[in-house]
């Protein structure tokens, strides 16, 4: 297996995740808006990384205030856009450079590799706080570990 292929499959996972995040919260009655805010945080990252490696512009703030609706959509193109982006992706690829501001104006550099890792990361230290505020709303939250998803093939 290959690094790419390995990151392929972790942004599989990813997907997987934030789509049981959605799953969950708009089955429940009352979701916790702070669990939605966080999910709109998860999305806004996913979607500013993205951005910074493809040169562009950023679509989204990092704290974008997103009802649930909205983040279906944004977790559809995040999708989209990070499939593309990784499947395009080859081993030396990773070792290069990019070039970003963050949000509070200051310049920075990473590697390609960085940028990916800290996304799923990012990613994963979230939908752990999302867990925790449907917990604290007395409601109960999904099973989004990674085995889980292998041991039921739900990864491509």
């Amino acid at each position: 297996m290959t690094l790419v292929t390995h990151l392929q499959r972790q942004f599989e996972y990813e997907f997987w995740a934030g789509g049981e995040e959605v799953r969950v919260l708009s089955g429940l009655p009352d979701p916790p808006s702070s669990a939605v805010r966080l999910l709109a945080h998860l999305i806004g990252g996913q979607m500013l990384w993205l951005d910074r490696l493809q040169g562009q512009p950023s679509r989204i703030t990092v704290w974008p205030d997103l009802s649930l609706t909205d983040c279906v959509a944004k977790l559809k193109e995040s999708k989209a856009g990070w499939r593309s982006y990784v499947d395009g992706l080859s081993d030396n690829a990773l070792t290069a450079r990019c070039h970003y501001s963050n949000s509070k104006g200051e310049v920075w550099e990473n590697s390609v590799l960085d940028i990916l890792s800290h996304v799923l990361l990012h990613s994963a230290y979230h939908r752990g706080q999302i867990a925790l505020e449907i917990r604290r709303s007395g409601q109960t939250p999904g099973y989004t570990d990674y085995i889980h998803a292998v041991r039921q093939e739900l990864l491509r």
